[in-house]
């Protein structure tokens, strides 16, 4: 479209807008009438670690939500000449799971805990046994239900219970909802009814029935909605929380507030049975639409759904990019340290390059990116390091080819149980996320762990403030009867199935060598874990 088209479009309101809180970057995309990016903005920020809890402060949240619309307003504004006043409809998403409990006056009772969080185990197993169905560490009700175990006393006190998603919708709209996918992350779904399962709820109920709380479970946890439902409208008081300007106008309707997960699924059109996508940044996860119920629980993979409550097997894992981060971050120091002045597009992609010189299988070298707990290896907190033996083969391509093999080892970890023991059919991966933005590296790596196809599409680096920007405009553009699978492949990729690259059989063989000298080397980092500190 051209920029006559796209501020035409901007004035009359057809657009639509996602909103998207990562990690480490809060991301506002506005898209046209042809679904693709007319305007972006972002706000970085990091979450704190506060007596044992990772945790990200109120004050932070609205910061950041207001800085990057803020960006976003403005790049509209200087693009196309024009002020955002309208906008055809509304999406936020989030990092997905943790807790946040809220009192009949509507006042934060805890600090927000993010799904980084370990401190859960003894819930997530307790609740993992009585309903037998995986309950993992970071999920709202293992949060709510250690907190229960602990005697927290702010648990009486609980009159809504929501994600970081779930929040920002709610003081935007007044409504306490959540999407699907979003919700699957906070209480197991049944796929046959898309809401919260009944019977799981009843038995939570009577598990904590002897503490003669003033609530039960359905009446704190927010309102189930499925992709393409309207979920409330932006209110007066909301429009100011948002642009603080003052321009924008009221009224805008709202789709469901997604979860990091599902917003992934959508923006790699991978919300099919039998395609899945892999978002890797400072976490790492995988997504495959299933198409049975896998044989078993399996405690390294959750069940959760697509946004319109299709069964998803994830295996993810808290462990990325952040200690390979830092590594490139220790070169840059260097660099400069002789007077260089660093590009870092350029550092990172030199650095990920040189790593496809290495050794397929690293050459004897080992390393543990874990910067907190990994639950799929059994490690409820992380110490970063990097080992080898005098014979190992010690070089810059092996070091780095190392820290990006390891930052998908407890993924591959998980992955193995649903190829190898499951064997569940995958026709397509779409990769996205930080770890492929550098062309050909994160992608071969990835084909490498999984013995498959990875595709990488140019629409990649948006992630998910795009996908919740396209379950936006599939609310308020879907004709009638048409599913959120045929808008995406039709009015959205329309046959972009993105570049597509096989496995290198070396690359493969040699992951497989790594990731057995990576499951040997644990006590390894169990030893680091117990011993430093």
């Amino acid at each position: 479209m051209d920029v006559n088209s796209i501020k035409n479009a901007v004035e009359s309101g057809k657009t639509a807008l996602g909103i998207e809180f990562g990690s480490t970057r809060i991301k506002a995309v506005l898209v046209g009438e042809d679904n693709a990016p007319i305007a972006s903005g972002s706000y970085e920020w990091e979450n704190s670690y506060l007596d044992g809890i990772w945790t990200y402060s109120l004050e932070d949240i609205w910061k950041g939500l207001q800085a990057s619309y803020a960006q976003m307003a403005a790049d509209v504004k200087e693009t196309y000449g024009t002020v955002l006043t309208k906008i055809g409809a509304i999406g936020f998403s989030g990092m997905m799971h943790g807790y946040m409990a809220f009192d009949k006056e509507d006042n934060l009772l805890v600090p927000f805990r993010t799904w980084r969080n370990n401190i859960t185990g003894e819930a997530s197993e307790k609740l993992t046994e009585l309903f037998h169905y995986h309950i993992p560490q970071r999920w709202s009700i293992a949060h709510l239900y250690q907190a229960i175990l602990n005697g927290e006393e702010h648990v009486s006190q609980i009159r809504f219970l929501t994600t970081l998603a779930g929040y920002v919708h709610w003081k935007l709209t007044g409504r306490k909802v959540l999407g699907v996918g979003e919700a699957s992350g906070a209480f197991p779904i049944d796929v046959e009814t898309k809401d919260f399962h009944a019977d799981m709820m009843r038995q939570f109920n009577e598990l904590v029935a002897d503490k003669n709380y003033g609530w039960k479970l359905e009446e704190i946890l927010p309102k189930v909605l499925v992709a393409g439902e309207k979920a409330g409208e932006l209110t007066e008081e909301g429009a100011k929380l948002l642009d603080v300007s003052g321009n924008l106008q009221p009224g805008i309707p709202f789709c469901p507030p997604e979860g990091d997960a599902g917003t992934g699924m959508a923006a790699t059109n991978s919300v099919a049975k039998r395609t899945g996508n892999v978002s890797a940044g400072t976490s790492v996860f995988a997504m495959i639409v299933l198409e049975k119920e896998l044989s078993k629980a399996y405690p390294e993979i959750d069940l959760v759904t697509t946004p319109t409550g299709n069964l998803v097997a994830m295996v993810h894992s808290n462990n990325c990019t952040s200690d390979l981060n830092a590594w490139v971050g220790i070169f840059r120091e260097f660099a400069e340290s002789f007077g260089m002045k660093v590009d870092m597009n350029q550092l990172f992609g030199t650095l990920y390059h040189k790593a496809l010189e290495g050794d397929p299988d690293c050459g004897g070298l080992l390393s543990y990116c874990y910067f907190s707990g990994e639950h799929i290896t059994n490690f409820e907190e992380g110490r970063p390091l990097f080992v080898r033996t005098p014979e190992s083969r010690f070089n810059l391509a092996n070091f780095m080819r190392t820290h990006l093999y390891t930052a998908l080892g407890a993924l591959k970890v998980g992955l193995d149980i649903l190829l190898k023991e499951e064997d569940v059919q995958i026709d397509k991966i779409l990769g996205h996320g930080g770890l492929f933005k550098t062309k050909g590296v994160g992608q071969k790596v990835m084909a490498a762990a999984m013995n498959s196809p990875v595709s990488v599409m140019e629409t990649a680096g948006e992630g998910g403030a795009w996908g919740i920007a396209l379950l936006a405009s599939y609310m308020i553009n879907k004709d009638a009867g048409e599913s959120l699978d045929e808008y995406l492949a039709q009015k959205v990729f329309a046959g972009d199935e993105g570049e597509r690259m096989e496995p290198d059989p070396a690359d493969v063989a040699g992951f497989e060598v790594f990731i057995e000298r990576y499951k040997k080397g644990l006590p390894i980092e169990r030893a680091a874990v117990d011993n430093l500190k």
